[in-house]
């Protein structure tokens, strides 16, 4: 394994180990570790898998299946941006496929790609939890509310702008 840690995803990590771990297992922290392993490498990988189960400790089959069950965490390489699109129930029936299919022809990408010059990555999401303002993507921690089709070419033109689309935005 020749991944390892930053010295401050270390610290942080140990300190949420210190807080939650319970009976003596650090299981509570693996989502945690996750995001920063994520954070740090891009993506999390077989070895950025190895690395967070050997750092808490914990069986590598759950790592694994904590990261391959929860759809924020990228097994692959991912755009800068990442347009997360629901097509749940409320998103569907007010044309939630709609945009997405605006998404895919803008971008050139069917759902699940990123484009070729790794600016976006297009994700078909279960539910980002917005149902009264469906149809609705999110960006990192930004909503993107009530989109149309129509909508579609201003929205990516902001993010391609935005010097950090997935900040915090609130």
């Amino acid at each position: 394994m020749s991944l390892e840690f930053s010295a401050d995803a270390q610290r942080k990590i140990a300190a949420l180990s210190e807080r939650y771990s319970v009976s003596g297992t650090k299981q509570p922290v693996v989502m945690a570790a996750l995001h920063l392993a994520q954070k740090e490498f891009g993506h999390l990988s077989d070895d950025a898998l190895r690395l967070v189960a050997s750092t808490l400790d914990v069986p590598y089959a759950h790592v694994y299946g904590v990261a391959t069950f929860y759809t924020m965490y990228r097994r692959e390489p991912a755009g800068r941006t990442t347009i997360r699109m629901c097509t749940n129930i409320s998103c569907m029936l007010r044309g939630g496929y709609e945009v997405l299919e605006a998404f895919e022809k803008h971008l050139g990408v069917k759902k699940g790609g990123t484009t070729p010059d790794g600016k976006f990555t297009l994700v078909e999401e279960e539910c980002i939890a917005a149902c009264a303002n469906a149809p609705c993507a999110v960006v990192g921690t930004r909503y993107l509310l009530d989109i149309t089709p129509e909508q579609v070419a201003k929205l990516i033109a902001e993010l391609d702008q935005d010097p950090h689309p997935e900040s915090e935005v609130v």
